[in-house]
Protein backbone atom coordinates (compact mmCIF):
# COMPACT_ATOMS: atom_id res chain seq x y z
CA UNK A 1 0.00 0.00 0.00
CA UNK A 2 1.17 3.52 -0.77
CA UNK A 3 0.66 6.57 1.42
CA UNK A 4 -2.46 8.63 0.70
CA UNK A 5 -0.46 11.55 -0.70
CA UNK A 6 0.74 9.27 -3.54
CA UNK A 7 -2.78 8.18 -4.54
CA UNK A 8 -3.51 8.81 -8.24
CA UNK A 9 -7.20 8.47 -9.17
CA UNK A 10 -9.50 9.84 -11.83
CA UNK A 11 -12.95 11.09 -10.79
CA UNK A 12 -14.12 11.60 -14.35
CA UNK A 13 -17.87 11.15 -14.74
CA UNK A 14 -18.33 10.89 -10.99
CA UNK A 15 -16.40 7.62 -10.79
CA UNK A 16 -13.30 6.65 -8.86
CA UNK A 17 -10.66 5.01 -11.03
CA UNK A 18 -7.03 4.45 -10.01
CA UNK A 19 -4.62 5.69 -12.66
CA UNK A 20 -2.93 2.37 -13.35
CA UNK A 21 0.33 2.08 -15.25
CA UNK A 22 1.01 -0.11 -18.27
CA UNK A 23 4.00 -1.21 -20.35
CA UNK A 24 4.55 2.36 -21.54
CA UNK A 25 5.91 3.20 -18.05
CA UNK A 26 8.34 0.26 -18.02
CA UNK A 27 11.27 2.50 -19.00
CA UNK A 28 10.48 4.89 -16.13
CA UNK A 29 10.23 1.97 -13.68
CA UNK A 30 13.60 0.66 -14.87
CA UNK A 31 15.10 4.12 -14.53
CA UNK A 32 13.98 4.46 -10.89
CA UNK A 33 15.34 0.97 -10.08
CA UNK A 34 18.60 1.88 -11.81
CA UNK A 35 18.77 5.14 -9.89
CA UNK A 36 18.83 3.21 -6.62
CA UNK A 37 21.30 0.65 -7.90
CA UNK A 38 23.56 3.38 -9.25
CA UNK A 39 23.73 5.18 -5.91
CA UNK A 40 24.93 2.30 -3.73
CA UNK A 41 27.71 3.73 -1.57
CA UNK A 42 26.32 7.29 -1.73
CA UNK A 43 24.37 9.48 0.66
CA UNK A 44 20.59 9.52 0.83
CA UNK A 45 20.55 13.23 -0.07
CA UNK A 46 22.42 12.46 -3.30
CA UNK A 47 19.89 9.79 -4.23
CA UNK A 48 17.03 12.17 -3.45
CA UNK A 49 18.51 14.79 -5.77
CA UNK A 50 18.75 12.20 -8.55
CA UNK A 51 15.14 11.10 -8.01
CA UNK A 52 14.03 14.75 -8.03
CA UNK A 53 15.68 15.14 -11.42
CA UNK A 54 13.69 12.14 -12.70
CA UNK A 55 10.50 13.66 -11.27
CA UNK A 56 11.09 16.90 -13.18
CA UNK A 57 11.49 14.99 -16.43
CA UNK A 58 8.43 12.81 -15.80
CA UNK A 59 4.80 13.62 -16.54
CA UNK A 60 3.76 12.74 -12.98
CA UNK A 61 6.02 13.19 -9.97
CA UNK A 62 3.68 11.05 -7.83
CA UNK A 63 4.36 8.08 -10.08
CA UNK A 64 8.13 8.41 -9.62
CA UNK A 65 7.68 8.71 -5.86
CA UNK A 66 5.38 5.69 -5.86
CA UNK A 67 7.99 3.55 -7.64
CA UNK A 68 10.67 4.82 -5.23
CA UNK A 69 8.45 4.06 -2.22
CA UNK A 70 8.24 0.42 -3.27
CA UNK A 71 11.94 0.05 -4.08
CA UNK A 72 12.91 1.73 -0.79
CA UNK A 73 11.59 -1.33 1.07
CA UNK A 74 14.47 -3.34 -0.38
CA UNK A 75 17.17 -0.77 0.35
CA UNK A 76 19.62 -1.04 3.25
CA UNK A 77 20.99 2.14 4.81
CA UNK A 78 23.62 2.66 7.47
CA UNK A 79 25.53 5.41 9.21
CA UNK A 80 29.21 5.44 8.26
CA UNK A 81 31.45 7.33 10.59
CA UNK A 82 34.87 6.73 12.13
CA UNK A 83 33.66 8.32 15.34
CA UNK A 84 30.35 8.00 17.11
CA UNK A 85 28.35 11.07 15.93
CA UNK A 86 26.65 11.71 19.27
CA UNK A 87 29.91 11.50 21.20
CA UNK A 88 31.56 13.72 18.57
CA UNK A 89 28.87 16.40 18.89
CA UNK A 90 29.26 16.50 22.67
CA UNK A 91 33.01 16.94 22.31
CA UNK A 92 32.66 19.68 19.68
CA UNK A 93 30.02 21.58 21.63
CA UNK A 94 32.15 21.43 24.77
CA UNK A 95 35.16 22.70 22.83
CA UNK A 96 33.04 25.46 21.25
CA UNK A 97 32.04 26.77 24.66
CA UNK A 98 35.67 26.92 25.70
CA UNK A 99 36.86 28.60 22.49
CA UNK A 100 33.84 30.86 22.03
CA UNK A 101 33.09 30.26 18.35
CA UNK A 102 32.39 33.42 16.35
CA UNK A 103 34.53 33.19 13.23
CA UNK A 104 35.61 30.39 10.90
CA UNK A 105 39.00 30.35 12.61
CA UNK A 106 37.26 29.89 15.95
CA UNK A 107 35.34 26.96 14.51
CA UNK A 108 38.53 25.34 13.25
CA UNK A 109 40.09 25.75 16.67
CA UNK A 110 37.08 24.06 18.28
CA UNK A 111 37.35 21.15 15.84
CA UNK A 112 41.06 20.78 16.64
CA UNK A 113 40.36 20.78 20.37
CA UNK A 114 37.59 18.22 19.98
CA UNK A 115 39.82 16.05 17.78
CA UNK A 116 42.55 16.15 20.42
CA UNK A 117 40.11 15.03 23.14
CA UNK A 118 38.85 12.23 20.92
CA UNK A 119 42.29 11.13 19.76
CA UNK A 120 41.45 11.84 16.14
CA UNK A 121 41.93 14.41 13.36
CA UNK A 122 39.82 17.56 12.73
CA UNK A 123 38.77 16.30 9.30
CA UNK A 124 37.46 13.08 10.81
CA UNK A 125 35.63 15.00 13.53
CA UNK A 126 33.95 17.23 10.95
CA UNK A 127 32.90 14.25 8.85
CA UNK A 128 31.52 12.41 11.88
CA UNK A 129 29.73 15.39 13.42
CA UNK A 130 26.37 14.85 11.69
CA UNK A 131 26.94 11.52 9.94
CA UNK A 132 23.83 10.04 11.60
CA UNK A 133 21.44 12.50 9.95
CA UNK A 134 18.89 10.84 7.69
CA UNK A 135 20.15 12.76 4.67
CA UNK A 136 23.73 11.53 5.25
CA UNK A 137 22.96 7.85 5.65
CA UNK A 138 24.76 5.66 3.11
CA UNK A 139 22.94 3.29 0.77
CA UNK A 140 24.91 0.09 1.34
CA UNK A 141 22.75 -2.31 -0.63
CA UNK A 142 19.56 -2.53 -2.70
CA UNK A 143 18.11 -5.78 -3.97
CA UNK A 144 14.79 -5.00 -5.66
CA UNK A 145 12.51 -8.00 -5.48
CA UNK A 146 10.85 -6.94 -8.74
CA UNK A 147 11.94 -6.53 -12.33
CA UNK A 148 10.67 -3.36 -14.09
CA UNK A 149 7.65 -5.29 -15.38
CA UNK A 150 6.92 -6.72 -11.93
CA UNK A 151 7.36 -3.28 -10.39
CA UNK A 152 4.55 -2.02 -12.62
CA UNK A 153 2.31 -4.86 -11.39
CA UNK A 154 3.22 -4.21 -7.76
CA UNK A 155 2.59 -0.49 -8.20
CA UNK A 156 -0.90 -1.17 -9.61
CA UNK A 157 -1.66 -3.48 -6.68
CA UNK A 158 -0.40 -0.93 -4.13
CA UNK A 159 -2.32 1.88 -5.84
CA UNK A 160 -5.54 -0.13 -5.76
CA UNK A 161 -4.98 -1.00 -2.09
CA UNK A 162 -4.59 2.69 -1.28
CA UNK A 163 -7.78 3.51 -3.19
CA UNK A 164 -9.63 0.90 -1.10
CA UNK A 165 -8.49 2.48 2.15
CA UNK A 166 -11.65 4.61 2.34
CA UNK A 167 -14.07 1.91 1.18
CA UNK A 168 -17.32 1.47 3.11
CA UNK A 169 -18.50 -1.62 1.22
CA UNK A 170 -16.77 -4.12 -1.07
CA UNK A 171 -18.53 -6.62 -3.35
CA UNK A 172 -16.46 -9.54 -4.66
CA UNK A 173 -16.93 -12.30 -7.21
CA UNK A 174 -14.13 -14.84 -7.57
CA UNK A 175 -13.51 -18.22 -9.12
CA UNK A 176 -12.10 -19.26 -5.71
CA UNK A 177 -14.48 -17.87 -3.08
CA UNK A 178 -13.18 -20.22 -0.38
CA UNK A 179 -9.79 -18.54 -0.22
CA UNK A 180 -11.46 -15.12 -0.15
CA UNK A 181 -13.72 -16.11 2.74
CA UNK A 182 -10.75 -17.57 4.60
CA UNK A 183 -9.00 -14.21 4.31
CA UNK A 184 -12.14 -12.39 5.45
CA UNK A 185 -12.26 -14.46 8.61
CA UNK A 186 -8.58 -13.91 9.26
CA UNK A 187 -8.97 -10.14 8.83
CA UNK A 188 -12.14 -10.11 10.98
CA UNK A 189 -14.22 -8.35 8.34
CA UNK A 190 -18.02 -8.40 8.36
CA UNK A 191 -19.40 -10.16 5.30
CA UNK A 192 -22.35 -12.00 3.82
CA UNK A 193 -22.69 -14.21 0.74
CA UNK A 194 -25.39 -13.22 -1.73
CA UNK A 195 -26.84 -15.64 -4.32
CA UNK A 196 -26.77 -14.02 -7.75
CA UNK A 197 -29.75 -14.14 -10.11
CA UNK A 198 -29.13 -16.26 -13.26
CA UNK A 199 -28.67 -13.27 -15.55
CA UNK A 200 -25.69 -12.04 -13.48
CA UNK A 201 -23.78 -15.34 -13.52
CA UNK A 202 -22.14 -14.93 -16.92
CA UNK A 203 -18.95 -13.34 -15.60
CA UNK A 204 -16.11 -14.63 -13.42
CA UNK A 205 -16.14 -18.35 -14.10
CA UNK A 206 -19.93 -18.59 -13.87
CA UNK A 207 -19.80 -17.58 -10.21
CA UNK A 208 -23.26 -17.85 -8.67
CA UNK A 209 -22.43 -15.97 -5.46
CA UNK A 210 -21.22 -12.53 -4.51
CA UNK A 211 -19.40 -11.81 -1.27
CA UNK A 212 -20.49 -8.50 0.25
CA UNK A 213 -18.07 -7.02 2.77
CA UNK A 214 -19.21 -4.07 4.87
CA UNK A 215 -17.68 -1.67 7.34
CA UNK A 216 -18.35 -1.66 11.10
CA UNK A 217 -21.92 -1.11 12.24
CA UNK A 218 -20.89 0.90 15.33
CA UNK A 219 -21.64 4.58 14.63
CA UNK A 220 -18.78 5.86 16.75
CA UNK A 221 -16.09 3.39 15.81
CA UNK A 222 -13.01 4.65 13.99
CA UNK A 223 -12.96 2.92 10.58
CA UNK A 224 -9.31 3.53 9.63
CA UNK A 225 -8.11 0.12 10.80
CA UNK A 226 -11.04 -1.46 8.97
CA UNK A 227 -10.01 0.34 5.78
CA UNK A 228 -6.53 -1.12 6.09
CA UNK A 229 -8.07 -4.58 6.22
CA UNK A 230 -9.94 -3.88 2.99
CA UNK A 231 -6.58 -3.10 1.42
CA UNK A 232 -5.06 -6.33 2.73
CA UNK A 233 -8.03 -8.29 1.43
CA UNK A 234 -7.32 -7.13 -2.13
CA UNK A 235 -4.02 -9.02 -2.17
CA UNK A 236 -5.84 -12.29 -1.52
CA UNK A 237 -8.55 -11.52 -4.08
CA UNK A 238 -5.95 -10.58 -6.71
CA UNK A 239 -4.15 -13.89 -6.13
CA UNK A 240 -7.11 -15.80 -7.56
CA UNK A 241 -7.31 -16.41 -11.29
CA UNK A 242 -10.57 -14.61 -12.12
CA UNK A 243 -12.26 -11.97 -10.02
CA UNK A 244 -14.25 -8.74 -10.00
CA UNK A 245 -14.40 -6.27 -7.14
CA UNK A 246 -16.77 -3.34 -6.76
CA UNK A 247 -16.39 -0.91 -3.87
CA UNK A 248 -18.22 2.09 -2.50
CA UNK A 249 -15.66 4.75 -1.61
CA UNK A 250 -16.14 7.57 0.87
CA UNK A 251 -14.24 10.24 -1.05
CA UNK A 252 -14.13 13.05 1.50
CA UNK A 253 -17.86 12.82 2.08
CA UNK A 254 -18.85 11.94 -1.49
CA UNK A 255 -19.80 8.37 -2.36
CA UNK A 256 -18.06 7.06 -5.47
CA UNK A 257 -17.95 3.64 -7.10
CA UNK A 258 -14.70 1.78 -7.79
CA UNK A 259 -14.50 -1.30 -10.01
CA UNK A 260 -11.46 -3.59 -10.31
CA UNK A 261 -10.93 -6.89 -12.14
CA UNK A 262 -8.16 -9.40 -12.75
CA UNK A 263 -7.28 -7.41 -15.87
CA UNK A 264 -6.37 -4.39 -13.69
CA UNK A 265 -4.43 -5.86 -10.79
CA UNK A 266 -2.27 -8.93 -10.20
CA UNK A 267 0.17 -10.03 -7.51
CA UNK A 268 3.71 -10.22 -8.94
CA UNK A 269 5.79 -13.30 -8.20
CA UNK A 270 3.01 -15.15 -6.37
CA UNK A 271 2.37 -18.86 -6.87
CA UNK A 272 -1.22 -20.09 -7.25
CA UNK A 273 -3.14 -19.91 -3.99
CA UNK A 274 -3.09 -23.14 -1.98
CA UNK A 275 -4.91 -24.09 1.18
CA UNK A 276 -2.83 -23.68 4.32
CA UNK A 277 -2.14 -26.99 6.00
CA UNK A 278 -1.06 -27.72 9.55
CA UNK A 279 0.88 -30.55 11.09
CA UNK A 280 -1.43 -30.89 14.08
CA UNK A 281 -4.69 -29.75 15.55
CA UNK A 282 -2.73 -27.73 18.12
CA UNK A 283 -1.12 -25.66 15.35
CA UNK A 284 -4.40 -25.16 13.48
CA UNK A 285 -6.23 -24.09 16.63
CA UNK A 286 -3.43 -21.74 17.64
CA UNK A 287 -3.34 -20.06 14.19
CA UNK A 288 -7.10 -19.54 14.20
CA UNK A 289 -7.19 -18.04 17.70
CA UNK A 290 -4.08 -15.88 17.27
CA UNK A 291 -5.24 -14.29 14.01
CA UNK A 292 -8.56 -13.44 15.63
CA UNK A 293 -6.72 -11.24 18.16
CA UNK A 294 -5.88 -8.58 15.58
CA UNK A 295 -2.45 -7.80 17.07
CA UNK A 296 0.27 -5.78 15.35
CA UNK A 297 1.94 -9.04 14.32
CA UNK A 298 1.34 -10.97 11.12
CA UNK A 299 1.39 -14.74 11.56
CA UNK A 300 3.38 -16.53 8.85
CA UNK A 301 2.95 -20.27 8.35
CA UNK A 302 6.19 -22.22 7.74
CA UNK A 303 8.43 -19.18 7.12
CA UNK A 304 11.96 -19.15 5.73
CA UNK A 305 14.47 -21.81 6.71
CA UNK A 306 16.93 -21.03 9.52
CA UNK A 307 20.50 -22.34 9.29
CA UNK A 308 21.24 -24.91 11.99
CA UNK A 309 24.74 -26.21 11.49
CA UNK A 310 24.70 -28.62 8.56
CA UNK A 311 20.91 -28.61 8.55
CA UNK A 312 18.12 -26.07 8.42
CA UNK A 313 15.12 -25.58 10.67
CA UNK A 314 11.76 -24.46 9.29
CA UNK A 315 9.76 -23.33 12.32
CA UNK A 316 6.01 -23.84 12.41
CA UNK A 317 5.34 -20.10 12.38
CA UNK A 318 6.88 -16.66 12.43
CA UNK A 319 5.52 -13.43 13.89
CA UNK A 320 6.33 -10.43 11.66
CA UNK A 321 5.99 -7.06 13.37
CA UNK A 322 3.77 -4.82 11.25
CA UNK A 323 5.81 -1.65 11.74
CA UNK A 324 9.38 -2.75 11.17
CA UNK A 325 11.48 -5.48 9.63
CA UNK A 326 11.52 -7.69 12.71
CA UNK A 327 10.67 -11.38 12.93
CA UNK A 328 10.21 -13.78 15.85
CA UNK A 329 10.10 -17.48 15.00
CA UNK A 330 7.74 -19.83 16.77
CA UNK A 331 7.97 -23.61 17.11
CA UNK A 332 5.41 -25.89 18.74
CA UNK A 333 6.92 -29.05 20.19
CA UNK A 334 4.00 -31.40 20.55
CA UNK A 335 5.45 -34.80 19.73
CA UNK A 336 6.52 -36.94 22.63
CA UNK A 337 8.84 -39.61 21.16
CA UNK A 338 12.38 -39.53 22.58
CA UNK A 339 13.86 -39.56 19.06
CA UNK A 340 11.87 -36.50 18.07
CA UNK A 341 12.78 -34.61 21.22
CA UNK A 342 16.47 -35.39 20.81
CA UNK A 343 16.46 -34.29 17.16
CA UNK A 344 14.64 -31.06 17.98
CA UNK A 345 17.03 -30.22 20.78
CA UNK A 346 20.03 -30.88 18.52
CA UNK A 347 18.61 -28.60 15.80
CA UNK A 348 17.71 -25.84 18.27
CA UNK A 349 21.18 -26.03 19.78
CA UNK A 350 22.62 -25.16 16.35
CA UNK A 351 20.27 -22.23 15.72
CA UNK A 352 21.86 -18.85 16.42
CA UNK A 353 21.26 -15.10 15.86
CA UNK A 354 17.46 -15.30 15.68
CA UNK A 355 14.64 -14.65 18.12
CA UNK A 356 12.59 -17.77 18.75
CA UNK A 357 9.76 -18.82 21.01
CA UNK A 358 9.19 -22.53 21.61
CA UNK A 359 5.91 -23.84 22.97
CA UNK A 360 6.72 -27.07 24.81
CA UNK A 361 4.26 -29.76 25.77
CA UNK A 362 4.69 -30.07 29.52
CA UNK A 363 4.90 -33.84 29.23
CA UNK A 364 8.22 -33.55 27.38
CA UNK A 365 10.00 -32.07 30.40
CA UNK A 366 12.58 -30.21 28.29
CA UNK A 367 11.63 -26.58 28.98
CA UNK A 368 14.81 -25.85 30.94
CA UNK A 369 17.01 -27.29 28.21
CA UNK A 370 15.37 -25.01 25.63
CA UNK A 371 15.77 -21.96 27.86
CA UNK A 372 19.44 -22.83 28.21
CA UNK A 373 19.71 -22.51 24.43
CA UNK A 374 18.50 -18.87 24.62
CA UNK A 375 15.10 -19.70 23.13
CA UNK A 376 12.22 -18.79 25.39
CA UNK A 377 10.21 -21.84 26.41
CA UNK A 378 6.45 -21.54 26.84
CA UNK A 379 4.90 -24.62 28.48
CA UNK A 380 1.44 -25.75 27.41
CA UNK A 381 -0.92 -28.63 27.96
CA UNK A 382 -3.56 -29.41 25.37
CA UNK A 383 -3.42 -25.99 23.67
CA UNK A 384 -1.05 -23.03 23.57
CA UNK A 385 -2.19 -20.21 25.83
CA UNK A 386 -2.54 -16.98 23.84
CA UNK A 387 -1.83 -14.92 26.94
CA UNK A 388 1.66 -16.44 27.20
CA UNK A 389 2.39 -15.68 23.54
CA UNK A 390 1.00 -12.17 23.85
CA UNK A 391 3.17 -11.47 26.90
CA UNK A 392 6.26 -12.80 25.12
CA UNK A 393 5.63 -10.61 22.06
CA UNK A 394 4.92 -7.56 24.22
CA UNK A 395 8.50 -7.71 25.46
CA UNK A 396 9.72 -7.22 21.89
CA UNK A 397 7.09 -4.54 21.20
CA UNK A 398 8.36 -2.46 24.09
CA UNK A 399 11.89 -2.37 22.67
CA UNK A 400 10.71 -1.85 19.08
CA UNK A 401 8.45 1.03 20.05
CA UNK A 402 11.23 2.61 22.09
CA UNK A 403 13.57 2.38 19.10
CA UNK A 404 10.92 3.85 16.80
CA UNK A 405 10.19 6.67 19.24
CA UNK A 406 13.86 7.69 19.21
CA UNK A 407 13.59 8.38 15.48
CA UNK A 408 10.68 10.77 15.97
CA UNK A 409 10.89 14.40 17.12
CA UNK A 410 9.34 15.35 20.42
CA UNK A 411 6.75 17.45 18.58
CA UNK A 412 4.89 16.87 15.32
CA UNK A 413 2.98 19.43 13.27
CA UNK A 414 0.60 17.72 10.80
CA UNK A 415 -0.50 19.93 7.90
CA UNK A 416 -4.14 18.82 7.97
CA UNK A 417 -6.62 20.63 10.20
CA UNK A 418 -8.10 17.24 11.13
CA UNK A 419 -6.26 13.93 11.01
CA UNK A 420 -5.91 10.75 13.04
CA UNK A 421 -3.14 9.05 14.98
CA UNK A 422 -3.42 6.05 12.65
CA UNK A 423 -2.73 8.24 9.62
CA UNK A 424 0.28 9.86 11.30
CA UNK A 425 1.55 6.46 12.44
CA UNK A 426 1.22 5.10 8.89
CA UNK A 427 3.14 8.06 7.46
CA UNK A 428 6.05 7.45 9.84
CA UNK A 429 5.84 3.65 9.69
CA UNK A 430 5.23 3.21 13.43
CA UNK A 431 2.41 1.94 15.61
CA UNK A 432 -0.08 4.32 17.20
CA UNK A 433 1.29 3.31 20.63
CA UNK A 434 4.65 4.83 19.62
CA UNK A 435 2.96 8.24 19.34
CA UNK A 436 1.82 8.25 22.97
CA UNK A 437 4.75 10.39 24.12
CA UNK A 438 4.68 12.72 21.09
CA UNK A 439 3.25 16.22 21.45
CA UNK A 440 1.05 17.86 18.79
CA UNK A 441 1.17 21.55 19.79
CA UNK A 442 -1.06 22.77 16.95
CA UNK A 443 -3.78 20.18 17.55
CA UNK A 444 -6.03 18.90 20.29
CA UNK A 445 -5.79 15.14 20.80
CA UNK A 446 -9.34 13.80 21.07
CA UNK A 447 -9.52 10.04 21.25
CA UNK A 448 -7.66 8.86 18.18
CA UNK A 449 -8.14 12.15 16.32
CA UNK A 450 -6.08 15.35 16.07
CA UNK A 451 -8.11 18.52 15.61
CA UNK A 452 -6.96 22.13 15.39
CA UNK A 453 -8.58 24.43 18.01
CA UNK A 454 -9.94 26.65 15.23
CA UNK A 455 -11.96 23.72 13.90
CA UNK A 456 -13.41 23.08 17.35
CA UNK A 457 -14.38 26.75 17.59
CA UNK A 458 -16.21 26.57 14.25
CA UNK A 459 -17.95 23.39 15.33
CA UNK A 460 -19.09 25.06 18.52
CA UNK A 461 -20.78 27.72 16.37
CA UNK A 462 -22.28 25.22 13.89
CA UNK A 463 -23.74 22.80 16.45
CA UNK A 464 -26.78 23.52 18.59
CA UNK A 465 -28.90 21.58 21.04
CA UNK A 466 -31.80 19.79 19.36
CA UNK A 467 -30.01 18.81 16.16
CA UNK A 468 -30.65 15.30 14.89
CA UNK A 469 -27.79 12.80 14.70
CA UNK A 470 -27.76 12.84 10.89
CA UNK A 471 -27.35 16.61 10.85
CA UNK A 472 -24.66 16.47 13.53
CA UNK A 473 -22.70 13.86 11.58
CA UNK A 474 -23.04 15.95 8.43
CA UNK A 475 -21.54 18.98 10.19
CA UNK A 476 -18.68 16.91 11.60
CA UNK A 477 -18.14 15.21 8.25
CA UNK A 478 -17.65 18.55 6.51
CA UNK A 479 -14.58 18.99 8.71
CA UNK A 480 -13.36 15.42 8.16
CA UNK A 481 -14.18 14.26 11.70
CA UNK A 482 -15.17 10.63 12.20
CA UNK A 483 -15.04 10.25 15.99
CA UNK A 484 -18.48 11.69 16.65
CA UNK A 485 -18.85 10.70 20.29
CA UNK A 486 -15.37 11.82 21.41
CA UNK A 487 -15.53 15.20 19.67
CA UNK A 488 -19.03 15.92 20.93
CA UNK A 489 -17.84 15.12 24.45
CA UNK A 490 -14.97 17.57 24.03
CA UNK A 491 -17.46 20.29 23.04
CA UNK A 492 -19.77 19.54 25.97
CA UNK A 493 -22.45 17.62 24.06
CA UNK A 494 -23.84 14.12 23.96
CA UNK A 495 -26.32 12.19 21.84
CA UNK A 496 -29.59 11.37 23.56
CA UNK A 497 -31.28 8.34 22.07
CA UNK A 498 -35.04 8.32 21.71
CA UNK A 499 -35.97 4.73 20.97
CA UNK A 500 -36.04 3.97 17.25
CA UNK A 501 -36.60 7.64 16.37
CA UNK A 502 -32.87 8.38 16.31
CA UNK A 503 -30.54 10.54 18.36
CA UNK A 504 -30.72 14.19 19.37
CA UNK A 505 -27.91 16.51 20.40
CA UNK A 506 -28.03 17.52 24.09
CA UNK A 507 -25.67 19.27 26.46
CA UNK A 508 -23.65 16.98 28.68
CA UNK A 509 -24.79 16.93 32.26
Amino acid sequence: MLTKDLLRVSRRGGGYRPQFVDASQKTLAARVIGCYQGHVGERRETLRDALTAIERESDDFKLVRGFAKLIERDATWETRSELDPERTRKAVFAASETVGVVTTDDRNEALKAAAHSLGSEPEVVEQSLYADLDSREILVDVNPRWSPTELLAQYNLSLAQTALFDATEVRIRSNDPKVVISSLKRLRLLYEVRLLPPQERRTIAEADREIVVTGPDDLFRNTRRYGTRFARLLRTVASTAQWRLEATIDDRGTERELTLTHDDVSVPGVDPVAEVSYDSGVEAEFARRFEALGLDWTLVREPDAIPAGEHVVIPDFAFDYDFSDFRVYFEIMGFWTPEYVEKKLTRLDAVDDVEMLVAVDESLGVGEEIEARDHRAIPYSGSVRLRDIRNALRRYETDLQADAAETLPDELFPDANVTTLEIIAAEYGVSTDTLEGISFPAHERIGGSLVRPAVLERLADDLSVGMGLDEVESVLGEHGIEETSAVLGELGYRIEWEGLAGGTLRESK
